[in-house]
């Protein structure tokens, strides 16, 4: 076997802590995968321990019940421990970005991947694994914090980056921008004035202040009325399964990448 293209990441990982951006994936593309013939999932770098992959697999097939999953590690030792918890449809592979999966994946998750490369180190892993998906398919790729309570991701097709997510615990930050340390590597050093990322997350902490009078009535009802004032002058998806009510109370909220995409 070839060695596997990319390096060891810390494995940090923990139970529960990617349930935000499982959920989002089981809503926003379950009808891909139900519409999908023998779609095969990828959680890439899963970390030191099998759980979140063990999650993912068993919410996507509460939507679509003929899903398989591989997980794929770059450490054999973290494969090696992961392998008694095969079962029918989900396995554990050796291998990076590479993919060693025997056809192309309909949806690949790479959460907590990226961040030890540089930019343009990012922006050819997401070009390597972009070509590899199947027609369709998507990559979900992001970070989060060690407990997951907030996270940012990027969902990108064939042609490239299509949607920026925010998700937060309403209680897991003072204002919006905390989430900046969460941006996918392709954005994070972007944060500075000049580029519209920074002027989203500004717009985002005046929305929050302007906000403020809510919170007597909870931290939900602040972030709704937040996000209201910030779809004023920002293309926030407002309608299901990107937007709206129903995705905004979960702590959620997703525009298009072109919105906030590097000016150069």
């Amino acid at each position: 076997m070839a060695r596997p293209v990319g390096s060891v990441t810390r494995g940090t990982t923990g139970v529960n802590r990617l349930r935000r951006a499982d959920r989002w994936l089981s809503a926003v593309h379950g009808r891909l995968l139900r519409a999908a013939d023998r779609p095969l999932v990828v959680d890439l770098g899963y970390g030191a321990s099998h759980s979140t992959t063990l999650e993912l697999f068993t919410r996507l097939r509460a939507v679509a019940g003929d899903v398989e999953m591989v997980g794929i590690e770059i450490d054999p030792a973290r494969v090696a421990l992961a392998r008694p918890y095969e079962r029918e449809g989900l396995s554990f592979v050796l291998g990076g970005f590479e993919l060693p999966v025997p056809r192309p994946p309909t949806v690949v998750r790479a959460f907590n991947v990226l961040r030890q490369y540089g930019e343009a180190e990012a922006w050819g892993y997401w070009d390597l694994l972009r070509g590899k998906l199947a027609p369709g398919g998507v990559l979900v790729e992001g970070t989060c914090s060690e407990t997951g309570h907030r996270a940012v991701w990027v969902c990108l097709d064939s042609a490239g980056p299509r949607t920026l997510t925010f998700s937060a615990r309403f209680n897991a930050f003072d204002r919006p921008s905390e989430l900046a340390d969460r941006l996918p590597k392709t954005l994070i050093h972007r944060n500075v004035p000049g580029e519209p990322i920074h002027a989203f997350l500004r717009d985002f902490d005046r929305a929050w202040a302007v906000a403020a009078p809510y919170g007597a009535h909870g931290l939900r009802q602040r972030w709704l009325a937040a996000v209201e004032t910030l779809a004023d002058g920002w293309p926030l998806y407002r309608t299901a399964p990107l937007g709206g009510a129903g995705r905004w109370r979960l702590g959620e909220l997703s525009l298009p990448w072109s919105a906030v995409a590097p000016t150069s």
